[in-house]
């Protein structure tokens, strides 16, 4: 999580803007305690000092179980119980969630893997073009260039020009 928090602490401002309308959460399987520590220390000592979007404590780890992004899972022992296996942490993920509250797009990486911000923003774009236009945004779309209506003839006449 503190790698994405880190990136979107100078992202931020883009993702929030009136024109993308976007709230920014982060959610890490860390206490109430930890994110204050980790707010108060500077960047240059290894915090995120500045950032100002709400980070959610899921000690409970019921969102990042939900969420399906939960390093390990629950597993029955020989009595019965429930148990977990593997490392109780999140993996690194980033979610657009609608105003209808429905997922539109998920990405979820390994422990080692940072995600990319600026394609989360592409990504953000492209949903509000579909909103305001209906058109599809192909590969590697960004704001300002064609996208396609999502038809055969759409499709074909997009890629006659591309």
């Amino acid at each position: 999580m503190f790698a994405l928090l880190k990136s979107l602490h100078f992202r931020t401002n883009w993702l929030n803007s009136k024109k993308r309308n976007v709230a920014v959460v982060g959610c890490s399987t860390d206490t109430e305690n930890s994110h204050l520590a980790w707010l108060t220390t500077p960047k240059a000592q290894g915090g995120i000092q500045g950032v100002t979007y709400p980070i959610v404590a899921d000690v409970a780890k019921t969102i990042s179980l939900n969420y399906g992004v939960l390093a390990g899972e629950y597993e029955y022992n020989e009595e019965g119980m429930m148990e977990f296996k593997g490392i109780p942490i999140a993996y690194r993920a980033t979610f657009l969630i609608d105003k209808n509250g429905i997922v539109r797009h998920e990405l979820v990486n390994d422990l080692p893997l940072g995600r990319n911000i600026d394609e989360a923003i592409r990504i953000v774009d492209a949903l509000r073009h579909n909103e305001k236009y209906g058109e599809v945004c192909p590969a590697n779309w960004e704001e300002g260039k064609d996208a396609m209506t999502a038809s055969r003839e759409g499709v074909a006449d997009y890629l006659a020009k591309h």
